[in-house]
């Protein structure tokens, strides 16, 4: 086969994005056209180094034809993709050498609304109106050179900073519009790619869980029509392994996960890969495998909160979890960030006994589902509020809301957090005297986890029969043991001799089944003993 057989089978292969027979035929190139189909075939099959390779061999190209224009693009291109992969200081590099050749030749030209995607891209986290501003004139570009892949740039860099700022409806709207150009096929494969993974990540930022599951299902299929596509099928597989977790699908989540590591490889995306293992391998109670997974998301650049602190929480390192969770919230300012950390941080702040911080934590994550307006997001505030006020003392309002945040994860779909809420409502009946509600609630419950294959959740229900085998003062000192109070401390605390204090301990290890106090305080967490506030909401005998 000659070589220019070789150059015409391969932009054939390339118009009908077969990626990597076009890269391997297109090998020979040396024309700057075809350079340019060279590497982004190369990107788009994973060949990064032949990728750039190729984009700085059709730079070269178009500026001894005398193009700058032309090679200020594929300068651009270059550097975009060093950006994607990490390598900041590279890509700054091209990127001022694309400003330089714009500038020398004073071209008012659509290669000037790509430079400002990265100015943009820059301060999108920090100043979100600020990128808002900068995305609209990238729009602008768009419109005005008529550029689709410009124009959908520009639309989904302003609902992006929308959602960041907290403008949730706007933002989403923008969003679903950059996503109809990706549908009718208006934009590149490239654009395309990016827009339907930072649209997901959107979804998930904006709470939004319908419209994550429409538009994985999107790239879903999107990433089928081309099998040998590998940037974009990875972070494909993340999306799609977290919302089989949401919606209990564990063993199918856990083999999207793993895949989704092998695929991403050294990629930056492949941090989320090995978080989202990580999560899994902690609900399913494998705990030094989730261990594991969580400190290769860090060691590639990914901080492992909520999940690590959970798993230190699942652990009984309630202590551990706390201080991790408290320097999460503290270094975390940007809203979309907080409003990940807070229904864990509700949670463990809990089991830590701090129940102002809770509360505190709790009302920050109501006034984000407010603003968020959907029902994932409302689902995680009214439960933590419940908690909250089951943590407070007030059963009956906690029930109330209770219920409503079980029925909205009832709708959602999402078996194992409506199990969680269900062990809290049969611990609100419980407070309330209704022992048969209780028992009811909290046999579903186990149910469910068995089901999920939740091992902790469902080990906690099930030792010593159900939670409430406990006298009051049981609960009373089990709450204080899993606070890291010592023996002399509880003793003072409930005016009781250190020899009673040591006879109720040892009789509750009996009763749990454990033995030793960190057992013991995951027990009391899993369990729900922590809400318990005193001797007088109940219990069969008090002894004192």
């Amino acid at each position: 086969m000659s070589a220019d057989g070789d150059l015409a089978r391969g932009r054939s292969a390339f118009d009908r994005r077969a990626w990597a027979d076009a890269y391997a035929l297109l090998s020979a190139a040396v024309e700057p056209e075809d350079l340019e189909r060279l590497a982004l075939a190369g990107y788009l099959c994973g060949q990064d180094e032949g990728s750039d390779d190729a984009w700085l061999r059709a730079h070269q190209r178009w500026l001894a034809a005398g193009e700058p224009r032309s090679a200020a693009r594929c300068a651009f291109w270059l550097a975009f993709g060093l950006l994607l992969r990490a390598e900041d200081a590279r890509a700054s590099g091209w990127l001022a050498r694309t400003r330089r050749i714009l500038d020398d030749c004073a071209a008012d030209c659509v290669e000037r609304g790509y430079l400002l995607v990265t100015d943009a891209l820059a301060v999108l986290d920090s100043d979100p109106m600020a990128a808002y501003t900068a995305f609209t004139g990238v729009g602008r570009f768009g419109d005005r050179f008529d550029e689709p892949d410009l124009r959908a740039l520009g639309r989904l860099g302003c609902g992006e900073a929308l959602v960041r700022a907290g403008k949730i409806t706007d933002g989403v709207a923008l969003l679903d519009e950059a996503m109809a150009a990706v549908t009718a096929g208006e934009v590149s494969p490239r654009v395309a790619g990016i827009v339907y993974c930072a649209v997901l990540l959107e979804c998930q930022n904006a709470f939004d869980l319908r419209r994550a599951r429409q538009w994985t299902a999107a790239l879903t299929h999107w990433c089928d029509t081309q099998p040998d596509l590998v940037p974009y099928r990875g972070q494909c597989l993340v999306h799609r392994a977290e919302l089989m977790q949401i919606h209990g699908d564990w063993p199918d989540a856990v083999d999207e996960a793993r895949l989704a590591c092998e695929r991403l490889g050294d990629r930056p995306a492949a941090a989320t890969a090995h978080y989202r293992l990580a999560e899994l391998h902690r609900v399913r109670g494998e705990f030094a495998a989730a261990e594991e997974a969580f400190r290769e998301a860090s060691r590639r650049g990914y901080r492992a909160q909520p999940g690590f602190a959970l798993l230190r929480l699942a652990q009984g390192q309630v202590q551990a979890a706390a201080a991790a969770m408290r320097t999460a919230v503290g270094e975390t300012r940007d809203r979309v960030g907080r409003s990940h950390l807070l229904s864990a941080h509700v949670e463990i702040m809990i089991a830590a006994g701090d129940v102002a911080e809770a509360r505190a934590a709790a009302d920050e994550l109501a006034s984000i589902a407010a603003g968020a307006g959907t029902a994932y997001a409302e689902a995680l505030s009214t439960r933590a509020t419940g908690a909250v006020q089951l943590a407070e003392g007030d059963a009956r309002a906690a029930l109330t809301t209770l219920r409503a945040a079980w029925t909205r994860w009832h709708e959602l779909d999402a078996p194992y957090e409506a199990a969680r809420t269900r062990v809290l409502i049969g611990l609100a009946c419980q407070s309330l005297g209704d022992r048969d509600g209780a028992a009811l609630e909290l046999d579903a419950a186990g149910w469910a986890f068995q089901q999920l294959g939740a091992v902790p959740d469902a080990q906690a229900l099930a030792v010593s029969g159900r939670p409430g085998r406990l006298t009051a003062r049981e609960e009373e000192v089990l709450r204080l043991v899993a606070a890291g109070k010592t023996n002399r401390a509880i003793a003072a605390e409930l005016f009781l001799s250190e020899k009673t204090v040591h006879r109720h301990i040892s009789n509750i290890f009996t009763k749990i089944g454990v033995t030793s106090r960190s057992a013991a305080t995951a027990y009391a967490y899993e369990s729900g003993y922590f809400f318990r506030r005193g001797a007088a909401d109940g219990g069969s005998s008090v002894d004192s």
